[in-house]
C-alpha cells in the first residue's frame, strides 16, 4: 500500500536532525518514506501505513494547536510508539501535560520509561536499574515533585551513598555538609530543572525537601514522603536493608542504580545487587530494568554503553549480571500496593 501525506508545519521537528525521525519511522514501523513535491510518500503494509499516517496527522494537529516539540521530544515519542502499538502520539503528549512537574512538561521517551513512571504511580516501592542516561533519577525526581505539588506527600527525601571515587572526603575543603554536597549535586541539578532555584532553596530551608547521604537516615521512620535512593549500587548490604526499612505510612520509595558502575571498595558486596534476589516476588515492589535502548542523552552515550556491554561479554565479566537482569525483565513484579500515595 502507498499513500501521500501533506507535510504539516514544523517539518524540521518531524524529520529530526539529519532525518533521524524519518529513519526511525521506517525502522520502527516497517515502511518506506520519501519526500516529494506533493508531501511525504509512505509505502508498506496497510496497517503500518495507517499507523504512520496517524502519527503524522497527530503531529500536524498538535503543532496547529500550538504545541512545541523540544529537541529530541518526537524521537522519544516515536520510540515508545514503535514498542507499543496501542499508544498514540496525542495521548503521549497529553499525558505529559496532565502531570505537573513544576516548570517542566515531561512525557516518557522510551517504553521502559513509560513502564517506570506507571510503576511509580501504582506501587509503593520501585527499583529502576540500568545504565547511565536512561532517565532513572530525573524521572524519579519529576514524579516526586509532581506528588509534592499535588499534595499527595508532604515532603521529598533525596539520598545517595557518599562513596569516594578516587579522592577522600577529608581532602575536600569546608564543613561536613560542604564536603558531602558534591556527591549530592546531581539531585540538586534535577530539582533546579523542575522548580525555580528560589523555590527549591525555600523548600530545603523548611525541610520540605531534604537531601542527605544514606548514613543520615538511620533510626528514622519516613512517613508521608516521596523517598529517592540514587546511585544505590554503591550502598552496602547493611545500608540497603537499613534504608528500605525506613519506609513509613503514605510514602513511596524509588531506588535507582547501575549495577555496572559499582564503586564500593575491596570485596564489599553491593546491596542493590543482592536486593534483586532478596525482594523479587515481594508484593508491592516492582523492578523496572533499563537497557542501552533507553539512553536519552547524546547518541554517543548509547554507543559507549553498548561498547562496554560488548567488552564485558567478551571478557565474561558481565554475563552473570546480564542474565540476572534478563530474568528480572522477563518476570517483573507488578503487584497491587498496600497503600497508594496517588489516591
Amino acid at each position: 500500500m502507498k499513500t501521500t501525506l501533506p507535510l504539516p508545519n514544523g517539518v524540521e521537528s518531524l524529520f529530526g536532525t539529519r532525518d533521524e525521525n524519518l529513519r526511525l519511522l521506517e525502522q520502527g514501523f516497517g515502511v518506506r518514506l520519501d519526500v516529494c513535491a506533493e508531501g511525504l510518500n509512505v509505502e508498506g503494509e496497510e496497517a503500518a501505513v495507517a499507523r504512520v499516517s496517524q502519527i503524522v496527522n497527530d503531529f500536524g494537529e498538535l503543532v496547529r494547536q500550538g504545541h512545541v516539540f523540544g529537541n529530541g521530544d518526537l524521537n522519544g515519542y516515536l520510540r515508545v510508539m514503535a514498542g507499543d502499538a496501542e499508544v498514540r502520539l496525542r495521548s503521549l503528549v497529553e499525558s505529559g501535560k496532565q502531570r505537573s512537574f513544576g516548570k517542566k512538561m515531561l512525557a516518557p521517551k522510551t517504553v521502559n520509561q513509560r513502564r517506570y513512571m506507571e510503576a511509580i504511580e501504582r506501587n509503593d516501592m520501585v527499583f529502576g536499574i540500568g545504565p547511565a542516561g536512561t532517565g532513572k533519577t530525573y524521572l524519579a525526581v519529576a514524579m516526586a515533585v509532581s506528588a509534592l505539588l499535588g499534595k499527595k506527600v508532604s515532603r521529598i527525601i533525596l539520598t545517595r551513598p557518599a562513596v569516594e571515587a578516587g579522592e577522600r572526603l577529608g581532602f575536600l575543603p569546608g564543613t561536613l555538609q560542604e564536603k558531602i554536597d558534591p556527591y549530592l549535586r546531581p539531585l540538586y541539578d534535577a530539582l533546579f530543572d523542575m522548580l525555580e532555584s528560589e523555590r527549591v532553596e525555600k523548600l530545603i530551608e523548611r525541610n520540605t525537601i531534604e537531601i542527605a547521604p544514606i548514613a543520615f537516615m538511620r533510626g528514622r521512620t519516613l512517613n508521608d514522603a516521596f523517598i529517592i535512593i540514587d546511585e544505590a549500587q554503591n550502598a552496602t548490604r547493611e545500608q540497603m536493608k537499613m534504608i528500605l526499612t525506613r519506609l513509613g505510612f503514605n510514602s513511596k520509595m524509588v531506588i535507582t542504580g547501575d549495577l555496572t558502575q559499582i564503586d564500593l571498595p575491596g570485596q564489599m558486596r553491593s546491596g542493590l545487587l543482592e536486593v534483586t534476589d532478596v525482594l523479587r516476588g515481594v508484593p508491592g515492589i516492582t523492578f523496572v530494568p533499563f537497557t542501552d535502548v533507553d539512553v536519552v542523552r547524546h547518541s554517543l552515550v548509547q554507543k559507549i554503553v553498548q561498547a562496554y556491554e560488548r567488552y564485558n561479554e567478551l571478557n565474561g565479566t558481565g554475563r552473570q549480571l546480564a542474565l540476572r537482569l534478563e530474568e528480572t525483565a522477563a518476570h517483573p513484579t507488578v503487584t497491587p500496593p498496600v497503600s497508594e500515595v496517588s489516591n
